[in-house]
């Protein structure tokens, strides 16, 4: 079965196409634009393309393609300059997506498998009071809202052909490699740096790299993912104390973490502008899989502890 991945180039897009190009009966075209992948299997083939936008040829990246996974997209960025930034998300995230899925459906395609983000779904949960798969999306910020438009899209254009969708949100993602606050979280453990974050009693569901792959590379011909929307998470919630001993404990250092209360995190937050660093930190953002579980029989097959023993590894090996 010949699979077409966009965005391999990236965190995730790696870990994808080293799962399919692992797999004996699956033959991964990875489409990049201008980066060349680095230890790329010789079976793979790779297709240059001009980028993700309403204008793109997807012809020759979908020739004999069964199944698109796509990934690629304009990701959320702290402090966007774009004089409007939803039309920017929406040039590429939406109009590039169903330009592509349109080209797809067109070429004979069966399923079109969407990452999109758990953003759709909002920007935190009360305590215990988890996002489901099949709740009223209610996204906070362009970039959440384009990958909304972009769901809406493809279920419409599922609706009128033979090509079937299936959509996966992700939480936040972690595992080697990884960057931006969770790796800086990593370095400031690594230095033994006290943090004032002993004391705080959210919950936060997060994926592992591995089982993120894992769940998409299931989703390519499991009969019951036809035209489902999935949260995936590890299945285990954790407060971002519990988070921050476990890191620690997975590169071999003591967690300095002062008791301070999350009350005043928030306040401090506030007044240095930081209000969604404060969210990510102190707030909770909840999973419910049961779902994923339910109808794909689908248990994550890496433990938190395991994931962050490998990031940690990772960091230690690559990025001090």
């Amino acid at each position: 079965m010949r699979v077409l991945l966009t965005g391999a180039t990236g965190f995730v897009g790696r870990a994808v196409l080293g799962r399919l190009a692992a797999s004996d009966d699956l033959e991964p075209v990875a489409a990049i634009r201008g980066h060349a992948l680095p230890d790329c299997p010789s079976h793979v083939i790779t297709v240059r393309t001009a980028g993700l936008s309403a204008d793109t040829d997807w012809s020759q990246a979908l020739d004999q393609v069964e199944v698109v996974i796509h990934g690629a997209a304009r990701v959320h960025v702290m402090n966007d300059t774009e004089s409007d930034p939803l039309e920017a998300f929406r040039k590429v995230n939406v109009e590039g997506t169903l330009s592509l899925a349109r080209q797809a459906a067109s070429s004979g395609v069966r399923r079109f498998v969407f990452i999109s983000s758990i953003k759709v779904n909002g920007e935190g949960t009360p305590l215990n009071q988890p996002y489901f798969a099949d709740a009223t999306p209610a996204p906070g910020d362009p970039y959440g809202v384009s990958k909304m438009e972009a769901e809406q899209g493809l279920r419409e254009i599922a609706s009128t052909c033979a090509m079937e969708v299936v959509i996966i949100r992700p939480v936040l993602v972690y595992g080697p490699g990884v960057r931006a606050n969770f790796l800086n979280m990593m370095r400031w453990l690594d230095k033994g740096i006290p943090l004032p974050f002993g004391a705080i009693h959210n919950r936060r569901s997060l994926v592992a790299l591995d089982n993120l792959a894992d769940l998409i590379v299931t989703c390519i011909r499991h009969p019951a993912a036809a035209n489902q929307t999935f949260l995936v998470s590890d299945g285990e919630d954790l407060s971002t104390t519990q988070l921050l001993t476990r890191m620690a404990k997975a590169l071999g250092k003591p967690a300095r973490l002062l008791p301070v209360p999350s009350v005043l995190l928030e306040r401090g937050a506030q007044l240095l502008g930081k209000k969604a660093l404060s969210q990510r930190l102190c707030g909770s953002l909840q999973v419910d899989i049961s779902k994923t579980r339910e109808l794909l029989g689908w248990i994550p097959p890496v433990s938190v502890d395991e994931a962050l023993v490998s990031a940690a590894n990772y960091y230690k090996e690559r990025q001090r």
